[in-house]
């Protein structure tokens, strides 16, 4: 199928403050969301406000809330970015900044791996890190899980690893990571996820911060770390 989206029709396909940049693009933000996320903006959001008086491109994409990054997911994502770098005169070279909660930390993750640019930071909060055990981590998720990746060659489990940050972190691009995770989490669990992660990113090198916000819930930071995590995502190194 041929490209469909452009700059006129781009609020159907995502959220941006395109409209709020004046002078210099310093970067974009892409902001991935969790599971089940089905909203559409009428108006801009603070962090959409906030992002344009430093010159950063806001992207917050609707693709399918089910999604779990999957190949056709990472294309959607891939001509959001190249249709506002076409519109502002870009270079190739921008910087990016993947960020993103719960499913869609992990697809900040995915993303990072399988993206045409690859961004030059990824700051997530609770993401899923292990597809693999996650299938099996709540009864809501199988469905959700194969609806995105039931079309894929091969077995479920090879699927399931080819979208997996565990089993991608060797080959995870060398860039900055930041990874928040509350030690409470019942959806996506800080052991399971967050700590073996965090661990498996290390022993292979990688510039990764792991940051533990104790006895709170699933994403939910806190107004500090909150505020933390928005500072993080937005500063363009």
């Amino acid at each position: 199928m041929d490209k469909i989206i452009n700059y006129d029709n781009l609020r159907y396909f995502a959220y941006t403050n395109a409209d709020l940049i004046n002078g210099e693009v310093k970067g974009i933000v892409l902001d991935f969301q969790g599971l089940g996320f089905s909203l559409m903006y009428n108006e801009h959001t603070e962090d959409g406000i906030s992002d344009a008086q430093n010159g950063i491109i806001h992207i917050v994409p609707y693709y399918n809330p089910w999604s779990w990054m999957n190949k056709q997911t990472v294309n959607y994502i891939d001509e959001i970015v190249d249709v506002l770098i076409d519109h502002f005169k870009l270079s190739d070279d921008v910087k990016i900044v993947a960020s993103g909660g719960s499913m869609g930390g992990m697809c900040a993750l995915i993303y990072t791996y399988y993206a045409k640019r690859t961004p030059i930071k990824c700051v997530t909060n609770c993401p899923v890190c292990d597809m693999v055990y996650h299938y099996t981590e709540r009864p809501d998720l199988p469905r959700t899980i194969y609806s995105a990746f039931g079309s894929y060659e091969g077995t479920l489990d090879e699927a399931l690893r080819s979208q997996s940050p565990l089993h991608l972190a060797e080959n995870m691009p060398d860039i900055e990571y930041v990874h928040f995770h509350c030690t409470a989490d019942s959806a996506v669990n800080y052991e399971k996820h967050g700590v073996v992660f965090s661990d498996k990113m290390k022993e292979c090198g990688k510039n990764y911060k792991f940051i533990t916000v104790p006895d709170r819930e699933h994403c939910s930071l806190g107004e500090f770390y909150r505020e933390y995590f928005a500072v993080i995502r937005a500063e363009m190194v």
